[in-house]
């Protein structure tokens, strides 16, 4: 069966705009999200001095107390099972603003193992010091996004979901 060339033309302008309306919507540029981003990006990578440089102080005193060898990476590490292989990417989700001044912020990883289909769902919360700059001050999730407790509203908002810091 051949397609007629108006069919052809339909779903080459559909493509099109998907593109489009993609590069429109997702967001870049945005300094919470793009905090958000690269800190799980270095944390996940086994980069500590980097994902460090994005913690408030408060958070890197918990790490230090509360990750193996006061590491940001081991604790990620640690959350992750090892079958999933190491962190390919991270990319942001979706956010919601609690206030003027601090965005919950839903991030989804990919590992080189293909772990879950929808991949592993990391929650930050990142909050602004001053004009522009942001710090994460809390997370929790590195869990497949599979998995019930995955949800955004549940990562905030349950005290007990896994893996929270603090």
């Amino acid at each position: 069966m051949k397609l007629k060339p108006i069919y052809i033309v339909g779903i080459v302008a559909f493509i099109a705009i998907v593109v489009v309306v993609t590069a429109i919507f997702v967001p870049t540029n945005v300094p919470p999200y793009d905090t958000a981003v690269a800190f799980a990006h270095a944390a996940g990578k086994g980069d500590d001095a980097t994902a460090r440089s994005y913690l408030s102080p408060e958070l890197q005193t918990w790490v230090s107390a509360n990750c193996r060898d006061g590491s940001i990476s081991a604790c990620v590490d640690d959350y992750t099972p090892f079958d999933w292989g190491n962190m390919l990417s991270v990319v942001f989700r979706r956010a919601q603003p609690d206030g003027a001044n601090a965005f919950d912020i839903q991030l989804v990883a990919t590992y080189e193992n293909n772990q879950g289909f929808s991949g592993v769902c990391i929650y930050t919360r990142v909050e602004q010091v001053k004009s522009n700059t942001w710090q994460v001050t809390r997370w929790s999730g590195w869990m497949s996004c599979d998995d019930p407790n995955g949800g955004l509203d549940n990562l905030i908002n349950n005290s007990s979901v896994p893996n929270r810091a603090p």
